[in-house]
């Protein structure tokens, strides 16, 4: 409930307050791999985590089928973060894969990228290191 209630409110207050684009992280486990599955249906997956990801996908829900005029973009690592990663200035858009690794600093670059020329609109993309 935590994620749905929040996700509306974002909806409901950016708005008024002037605020036109909401770029958030967000889960590698909620990401479609390249067969479509979330990440978190696949058999691999700890099960001990589903119930927050399922929440997590929940709230991606309410931004998903909204009709209000705010832009949001979700960014996930597609994988999980590489955190002795070395950074390379270097990432790609890519589909959920347990196995990519993005440094934290490359993942901070797409945020920042997105933030300054947003290319991606009302969706949610995961990234790794190109």
């Amino acid at each position: 409930m935590f994620f749905t209630t929040a996700a509306q409110a974002l909806l409901d207050g950016l708005p008024r307050a002037g605020v036109d684009r909401l770029v958030v992280v967000g889960l590698a486990a909620v990401l479609e791999a390249a067969d479509g599955t979330p990440l978190m249906d696949s058999p691999s997956f700890p099960q001990e985590y589903r119930p927050f990801c399922v929440a997590h996908a929940a709230g991606t829900d309410v931004l998903r089928t909204s009709t209000t005029a705010l832009d949001w973009l979700i960014v996930s690592p597609a994988g999980d973060f590489d955190a002795d990663g070395e950074h390379s200035g270097r990432y790609s858009v890519a589909a959920a894969n347990a196995a990519s690794r993005i440094s934290h600093h490359d993942f901070a670059i797409a945020l920042l990228d997105e933030i300054d020329e947003p290319r991606h609109h009302r969706t949610q993309i995961g990234v790794e290191t190109a």
